[in-house]
Formats: C-alpha cells, sequence, structure tokens
C-alpha cells in the first residue's frame, strides 16, 4: 500500500497496478479513491504508462510485455516472494525437478512457476501427492507459497520426503514470518476462545488460513471478515471469549473498529497475545528513486 502511495504521490495519477497489490478489500479501495487503476493484465495498460507489479510477483513474461508496450515499471514484490523466485531459478539451472506447495491460480504461484515452467511441478496439498512423478528422485527439491499454513505445509513436505526419500528442503524457510507468527497466535488464542474473528478479505490466502487454523486450534468457532460491519451478532450467542486477528496485510484502523465493535456489546477487556517480536522492515522498490515519467516517455519516443 505504501509503495502505491509513494508512486501517486511521486508521479500523480494514474499509476497502473497490475493485480490488487495486496488482497485486501479495504486497500484497493482506498489507492483507488487516491487515483490508482487496478488490472488483470498488462495489455490493459495504456502504452507509456508507469505499472506496478503486486507484492505477489510476477513471471518473466509479464516484464517482458510490459517492455515490449513501453511501460515503465515499478516492482514491488515482496522480498520473501523474490527469495522463492531465486531459489526456483538456482534449482532450475541446476537441473533439479522443483515441487512447488501451494494452490493454483494463486498469483504468487502463478509468478514463480514462470520462473522455471519446465523444471516446476505445483503440489496443491498432502492429497495431491500420490500423482507426483520426478525425473530422478535423487535431484528433487521443494519450495513454497509464501502465505499458507505452516502446519498444512510440513504435513505436504511430509508425505513428499515418504514417496522421495532424498527431498531436499529449500536453504531457509518460505513461509512468510507474518504468516507464521499470526498463525502462531492464533493456535494460543484458538486454545481459549468461543469464537475467533479474523479480518481480512476473503481472496487473502493468509487470511483464510487463520480461520483454518484458529478452528484447528480449538476455537469453537471463527470468521472472516472485511470490516465490523460484517460481524453477525448470532455469532456471539453463549460466547464468553472472542479472539481477534487479521491477515499480514490488513490495515490496523480495520482490527480497531472490531475492537470497537465489540466494545460496545460487553467485550471490552483486551489482552494481547504477542507470538513474537516484529523488527523487519523493506525499503521502498528502487524504483520509486528515478522519475518514471521521462523514462515512459522516452520509451515511447523509441
Amino acid at each position: 500500500m505504501i509503495a502505491v502511495e509513494k508512486a501517486l504521490e511521486q508521479y500523480g495519477s494514474p499509476v497502473y497496478v497490475r493485480h490488487e497489490i495486496v488482497h485486501n478489500k479495504y486497500v484497493v479501495q482506498t489507492l483507488e479513491k487516491k487515483g490508482a487503476i487496478f488490472v488483470e493484465e498488462t495489455a490493459e495498460v495504456p502504452e507509456g504508462s508507469i505499472v506496478m507489479f503486486s507484492a505477489h510477483g510476477v513471471a518473466p513474461t509479464v516484464h517482458r510485455e510490459a517492455a515490449e508496450r513501453k511501460l515503465a515499471t515499478i516492482d514491488a514484490t515482496c522480498p520473501l516472494v523474490t527469495k522463492v523466485h531465486k531459489e526456483a531459478v538456482r534449482f532450475a539451472q541446476d537441473d533439479f525437478d522443483i515441487l512447488l506447495i501451494g494452490h493454483e491460480g494463486h498469483e504468487e504461484v502463478i509468478g514463480t512457476s514462470g520462473e522455471a515452467p519446465d523444471h516446476i511441478t505445483l503440489v496443491d496439498g498432502p492429497e495431491d501427492v500420490a500423482g507426483v512423478e520426478v525425473r530422478d528422485p535423487s535431484k528433487v527439491v521443494w519450495l513454497s507459497q509464501t502465505t499458507l499454513s505452516v502446519d498444512e505445509t510440513m504435513e505436504t513436505v511430509g508425505a513428499l520426503k515418504e514417496k522421495f526419500p532424498l527431498l531436499i528442503s529449500p536453504p531457509s524457510d518460505d513461509i512468510c514470518y507474518a504468516t507464521q507468527n499470526r498463525q502462531i497466535a492464533v493456535k494460543q488464542m484458538g486454545e481459549d476462545a468461543d469464537l475467533v474473528i479474523v479480518v481480512g478479505s476473503k481472496n487473502s490466502s493468509n487470511s483464510v488460513r487463520l480461520v483454518e487454523v484458529a478452528l484447528g486450534a480449538g476455537a469453537n468457532d471463527a470468521h472472516l471478515v472485511d470490516f465490523a460491519e460484517e460481524i453477525d451478532e448470532a455469532w456471539l450467542k453463549g460466547v464468553s471469549t472472542v479472539g481477534v486477528t487479521s491477515g499480514a496485510s490488513v490495515p490496523e484502523v480495520l482490527v480497531d473498529g472490531v475492537l470497537a465493535w465489540l466494545a460496545e456489546r460487553g467485550f471490552e477487556d483486551v489482552e494481547i497475545v504477542k507470538a513474537a517480536e516484529e523488527s523487519i522492515t523493506f525499503s521502498l522498490p528502487k524504483e520509486l528513486r528515478r522519475d518514471l515519467r521521462a523514462e515512459a516517455a522516452a520509451l515511447s519516443e523509441q
């Protein structure tokens, strides 16, 4: 969100964004009001314009499409996703079969797969493992979408290792630290909460996973909402303890809104459940330190 706001401040509107910058309805609506235009395909962006690639990353073919349309690009891919892309390229260069654990059709999976399409096989959960085939069982590695459930991912990895005992793990964990921390906190919360409310959008993979984790941890009920107004008061019947959490890209104002809504209904005592301190920060895309309007104009003249 900050990257899009900075681009609009620096270059003015419109700034085109390929796919939702993050999967959150409030963020997208807020940025649209400020002048961002969200598109599904690069072909929808007028030649010579500025286009930003979302946090989920894109395949190399998308960069080529942008160059062909003489677009100035801002790459806002999350550094954790970039790490997975680089791992895919490196293992493909070493001629490994890469088993990518993720959800079919998710933008992040599409982008990662595009880095090495001839080497990557998608594994969408433990139930897919039986049908997985590789060329050489001694040269196979697994990578994962960064927003998955840690437990489900490791269950899939376990099944893959039973089938391919020489399966190599990536050098470091691919699951986003913010996603992991929230899942750990929700596990603690789910043990004690009658109801867990997750603030996030339905197309947010990590938000959907939090509902599943809460239920798996013992919560009697769990729901996903974008805004406080979506909470059904019937959910509170017989409830003495409510847990509240949010997806990784959800603005704090939305969580505060849910807490205020609950306080008005008698749930005013708040206890913080903290799984970890998050001190990691990422710099803005390097393209926001250049004059992209001038670059786009120069490209259009070529």
